[in-house]
C-alpha cells in the first residue's frame, strides 16, 4: 500500500482528495453513504453572516460533459453553522475547511472572526467569485485590487488557521490574480471555480436556469483548469490546490503533475456521491501501478521541454 499523505500550510492530510465546497453540503449529509474519514478533507458549503435562501429554481441543468448550477449560495449562515453543524464535525478524523463569502470585505472578516472562536476547522477558503456591492457588483476575483483588499482583511482575521483563496477562472490572466492573492497574504490558493455559462431551451426561447446564468463545471472544463493550475503554480510560491472536472485517479495525478499539492472533487459527486472516496482508492492504485511511492513525487513534475 502506497503512502498517500500530502501536506501544505502546516496541515497533514491522509491523502490529497478533498470534497469541494457547494457539492458536499456540510459533510454530515453524506456520512451514511461515504466514509468521511477516508477523505483527505472536505470543504463545507459557503458561509455568510446571515442565512441565504438562494436563487429561484431551476438551479441545476446538465450540459455536455458537465453541468451548470445557479444555487445562489444558499446556506444556514455562520451562526447556525457553529451551533448546529460544527459540533458534529469535530468528531471526524479528517480535515474540515470552511468556505467563506460576503458582499463586502468586512463580511468575510466578520464570518472568520466568528469561526475563530470555535474548534474543529483546519482552515478557511475564500470564495472571491462574489459581487462586491461596494464597487458596483464587480467580482472580488476579477480585479487584483479588490482581491488584494479582501485577502488582506481576511488574513488579519484568520489568526489561527491557514487562509486558502479560491480563484475565479473568469479572468484574462490567472497569474495576475494568483500573485495578487499571494502578495496580500494568502497561505494557499485553490482553482478553478466555475466558468460563467448559459443554457437555453430553444423551443421556449428561455434560459434553462431560473437565474439565467450559471457556473459550468465537470469534465468539460478539465483541460482549462489544468492549464490555469499549471500557470498559477509557476507564478507563486504558495501551495496550489487544483479542481475542475476531476473524476478519476488519473485526473488527480494530472493535477498534481501540473503543480497542485492536493485536489478538490465536486461535480463527480452529483452522479456518484461516493466518488470522492472511490478516487482515493483509484489514485492509490495509480501510484501502485506506476511504482510511485508518494504523491510528492508527482507534484510539479510535468515535463514541458521538447
Amino acid at each position: 500500500m502506497r503512502n498517500l499523505e500530502t501536506s501544505f500550510c502546516g496541515l497533514n492530510l491522509k491523502n490529497p482528495v478533498i470534497a469541494a465546497s457547494g457539492t458536499f453540503g456540510y459533510g454530515l449529509e453524506f456520512e451514511k453513504i461515504v466514509k468521511l474519514n477516508t477523505l483527505g478533507g472536505f470543504v463545507v458549503k459557503g458561509l455568510s453572516k446571515e442565512p441565504i435562501i438562494g436563487n429561484a429554481p431551476p438551479r441545476v441543468v446538465e450540459t455536455a460533459s458537465g453541468m451548470l448550477n445557479s444555487i445562489g449560495l444558499q446556506n444556514v449562515g455562520v451562526h447556525a453553522f457553529v451551533k448546529e453543524k460544527l459540533p458534529k464535525l469535530r468528531d471526524l478524523d479528517t480535515s474540515v475547511f470552511a468556505n467563506v463569502f460576503g458582499y463586502k470585505s468586512e463580511d468575510y472578516a466578520e464570518v472568520i472572526h466568528i469561526l475563530e472562536d470555535f474548534e474543529g476547522l483546519a482552515g478557511y477558503e475564500l470564495n472571491v467569485s462574489c459581487p462586491n456591492t461596494k464597487h458596483g457588483g464587480l467580482q472580488f476575483g476579477a480585479d487584483p485590487d479588490l482581491l488584494s483588499e479582501v485577502v488582506t482583511v481576511s488574513k488579519q482575521a484568520a489568526r489561527q488557521r491557514p487562509l486558502i483563496v479560491k480563484l475565479s477562472p473568469n479572468v484574462t490572466d490567472i497569474t495576475v490574480m494568483a500573485c495578487a492573492a499571494e502578495q496580500a497574504g494568502a497561505d494557499a490558493i485553490s482553482l478553478v471555480n466555475t466558468f460563467l455559462g448559459l443554457a437555453i431551451d430553444p423551443v421556449a426561447r428561455k434560459p434553462l436556469l431560473g437565474a439565467t446564468f450559471g457556473g459550468l463545471s465537470g469534465p468539460a472544463i478539465k483541460p482549462i483548469a489544468l492549464r490555469m493550475v499549471y500557470q498559477a503554480s509557476q507564478s507563486v510560491k504558495i501551495p496550489v490546490i487544483g479542481l475542475g472536472g476531476i473524476s478519476s485517479g488519473k485526473d488527480i495525478a494530472e493535477f498534481l503533475e501540473a503543480g497542485a499539492v492536493a485536489v478538490q472533487v465536486g461535480t463527480a459527486t452529483f452522479w456518484d456521491p461516493e466518488r470522492p472516496a472511490r478516487l482515493v482508492d483509484e489514485f492509490g492504485q495509480f501510484l501502485e501501478d506506476q511504482n510511485i511511492l508518494s504523491p510528492s513525487e508527482l507534484i510539479g513534475s510535468l515535463d514541458t521541454e521538447e
